[in-house]
């Protein structure tokens, strides 16, 4: 087996299902030894004890796509544990680094929904969807970060490469996601911090907003999963989102880093992110009435924001 992965070695994170598995199976179809993450709890996260044991290599839905991965002529182990906990993170690098002696590609991708209206919103709620999408990014990529500095330190420059997942909801905000946004817009934050800052080391990291059909998003796209005449397209299978990933996390997306890129059917799009607008400098202090006028002047030469998901 070959391709442009060929030699490389990647992890996906949540990788038993969804978008993730997608990555994983078109990774490892192009060549890449993949460890395959995966916590095997619910849409919600139910299951989790929270503190990095949990293993489902046995027959959980990780060891499911090894064995696809395997029954195709790949290679690829599974692992188990709870990526939002130093120890399971520091262990999915230790997996990599164990079964292929290397490292050279991190997808950030698990994740699940605890979706509600803000004044619904419990604590617990808010708490564990940042606890799995941010910190979840955040360790991994500081482990393996770390790994990847040694390399560097010791004169093997590595062609490291992450890739994250945030989401529109992060670019845009989604109505009863208040969680969810904020965690996936934290994700951007974190995404051009660690671009700026492992540079030097030789590893580039990048963010994809995908949409597709997957457990998180089956009641949006439920419309969309019959696809008419047999051979048609489907816009919304997570396949048609993995082979940027693929690129991203491969040696031939030299110099591309700190950017932000919508994938979707056979679209994909690079964000621009937040850019000055129309500015005015008084060169002194404003009074909050001068202040006001100014904005509102300033905002009629704006852009209009585009609107949230679900509103209106």
């Amino acid at each position: 087996m070959s391709g442009i992965c060929a030699g490389r070695v990647a992890v996906v994170t949540g990788a038993g299902r969804g978008l993730g598995r997608a990555h994983a199976l078109a990774l490892a179809a192009e060549g890449a030894k993949v460890v395959v993450n995966d916590l095997g709890v619910g849409l919600d996260g139910g299951g989790d004890p929270g503190d990095g044991t949990a293993d489902s290599t046995t027959d959980g839905p990780a060891q499911r796509v090894v064995d696809e991965i395997r029954a195709a002529g790949g290679e690829a182990v599974a692992h188990g544990g709870d990526i939002a906990t130093a120890e399971g993170a520091q262990s999915l690098i230790a997996t990599a680094l164990d079964a292929y002696g290397r490292l050279d590609a991190l997808v950030n991708n698990a994740g699940f929904l605890r979706d509600r209206m803000l004044v619904n919103l419990g604590e617990d709620d808010w708490d564990a969807v940042v606890r799995v999408h941010l910190r979840g990014h955040f360790l991994p990529l500081k482990h393996a970060a770390a790994h990847w500095r040694a390399e560097s330190r010791a004169g093997r420059a590595p062609e490291a490469r992450v890739v994250n997942t945030s989401s529109g909801a992060g670019l845009l905000g989604s109505v009863g996601q208040g969680n969810y946004s904020a965690a996936k817009a934290g994700i951007l934050g974190l995404t051009l911090v660690a671009a700026a800052e492992m540079a030097r080391y030789g590893v580039l990291v990048n963010a994809i907003a995908p949409a597709a059909r997957t457990r998180m998003t089956e009641r949006t796209f439920a419309e969309t999963m019959a696809a008419p005449g047999g051979d048609a397209f489907d816009a919304m299978a997570p396949d048609n989102v993995s082979p940027l990933v693929v690129w991203l996390a491969s040696a031939a997306s030299a110099g591309v880093t700190g950017r932000v890129f919508e994938a979707e059917a056979g679209r994909i799009t690079v964000m621009e992110g937040w850019r000055p607008g129309p500015t005015v400098d008084k060169g002194a202090r404003w009074t909050p009435a001068e202040a006001g006028e100014a904005a509102r002047e300033l905002l009629a030469r704006a852009e209009p924001p585009q609107a949230v998901y679900g509103a209106g």
